[in-house]
């Protein structure tokens, strides 16, 4: 099949967090938009603005269970003296047709009923006895077990002032206004109103199908026995659930061996569920580093617009970095570094944020914030590389969690922020004001 080439890159020249951010979202466009059902929408971004057709609620009605009166009616009740009303009827949820309350008349009525014509408000049932002639009681009787409930006389203990306990018509959403603004992603509350507004169907961008492929001969699954020289794969697992806390549908293929040609294969074969492709291992310089190699033989050469370029990131952790388009649909592909720290790190800046444009949403990036660093020491940073330290963020400070190494998961497990310490910075003291990326 045709698939991509590896482009051209000036191997000295090191790139910019922000050049290689910039040339991601350039290439990256959002998805094309498809008409689903309410819960195949869920998580998906909103295309159109939804507006109201019908009032929401449709009609008054009660918000709960008790008795539809005319104000005059109740005034001045007491337990002492309380009203006695004619009850002359029922209405329930749903009844489409409903008894007139007349002068001295009641109507059971039940939450969410709507308001009969002639009732002013309504009385919950607290406040009366239920019609049995007693004192007040705490709920009604199941009319199938008590028909006769719905006649004869309720005496009400309780004064209730017009409109009392009626949920208006409109009160939530009237007939015309916006319910939902293009752009809005998906959630159960958002599904719920369109639910209720009668839209079973919605026009949105689809969540974008990310496949995520670690690679390395010495990964092992976990469960299985470890052999000598081997590690368990963490990459593709986390990666994989990063993609979906992202927003995407995510499949984790896991690892494949250091051989290009299987490499170059299990990509081809993966490039028809995925709208982005995200690989993790094989873009440094080593020997067995096969990502590049596999890349640069993938399909036909010739293929106008495709390939992959690998970088060098001014950046700690994560230098190494690859990215371009691949197969004849030309499918994003991130390929991040190996390490396990630089792998999420890489992710956070560069995939999250693509992955959210595929979605169409306009906010693409983890809030950021100032916080004072809470240290024993300073914090060194290399010369002319944008570093990000792993770190634990509460009440305007950050500090820091584990060292700098790229390989500390344990660290990571523990973060919910990565400290941002600039290209020009060697040392960071304590005290010092620094960006945070908020990771949760």
């Amino acid at each position: 099949m045709s698939s991509a080439v590896t482009r051209t890159a000036d191997p000295d020249h090191l790139w910019s967090v922000d050049e290689h951010l910039e040339d991601i979202l350039t290439t990256v466009h959002p998805l094309e938009p498809i008409e689903l059902n309410l819960l195949d929408a869920q998580g998906c971004v909103l295309v159109d603005d939804v507006t109201v057709p019908v009032s929401l609620p449709p009609f008054d009605n009660s918000s709960m269970d008790g008795y539809a009166v005319r104000v005059t009616d109740v005034a001045g009740a007491s337990e002492e003296f309380p009203a006695v009303l004619e009850v002359v009827g029922d209405v329930a949820a749903g009844a489409a047709h409903a008894v007139r309350v007349g002068p001295g008349q009641a109507v059971r009525i039940m939450t969410g009923a709507p308001l009969p014509p002639g009732a002013e408000t309504v009385v919950p049932v607290e406040w009366t006895d239920g019609g049995l002639g007693e004192g007040p009681v705490s709920g009604m009787r199941a009319r199938s077990l008590s028909p006769e409930g719905a006649s004869g006389h309720v005496r009400v203990h309780r004064p209730a002032e017009a409109r009392a306990h009626v949920r208006a018509e409109g009160s939530d959403v009237r007939a015309g206004d916006r319910a939902l603004e293009a752009g809005t992603v998906l959630g159960p509350p958002q599904i719920a109103l369109l639910a209720a507004i009668g839209r079973g169907t919605v026009r949105v961008r689809p969540r974008p199908r990310v496949v995520v492929l670690s690679t390395g001969s010495e990964l092992v699954q976990p469960d299985e026995q470890l052999g000598r020289g081997q590690i368990y794969d963490s990459n593709s697992f986390a990666l994989t659930a990063a993609a979906r806390d992202a927003g995407a549908i995510a499949y984790r293929v896991g690892a494949v061996a250091d051989d290009a040609e299987t490499l170059r294969s299990t990509i081809e074969d993966q490039l028809v569920r995925a709208d982005l492709m995200v690989t993790t291992g094989g873009v440094s310089v080593g020997a067995y580093d096969v990502v590049k190699e596999a890349l640069s033989h993938v399909g036909d050469e010739d293929e106008a617009g495709s390939g992959v370029e690998f970088r060098k990131l001014a950046m700690q952790p994560g230098k190494p970095q690859g990215f371009g388009v691949v197969g004849p649909d030309h499918i994003p592909l991130l390929a991040l570094p190996g390490n396990p720290v630089s792998s999420y790190v890489s992710f956070e800046l560069f995939v999250r944020p693509a992955i959210r444009a595929l979605m169409g949403l306009a906010d693409l990036h983890r809030p950021r914030a100032r916080a004072a660093l809470v240290a024993d020491k300073a914090l060194s940073s290399p010369k002319g590389r944008r570093q990000f330290l792993r770190g634990k963020y509460a009440d305007g400070e950050v500090t820091p969690v584990g060292g700098a190494g790229s390989h500390l998961v344990a660290a990571l497990a523990h973060a919910d922020a990565l400290i941002v310490v600039p290209e020009g910075a060697e040392s960071v003291e304590p005290g010092t004001e620094v960006e945070v990326v908020l990771l949760g």
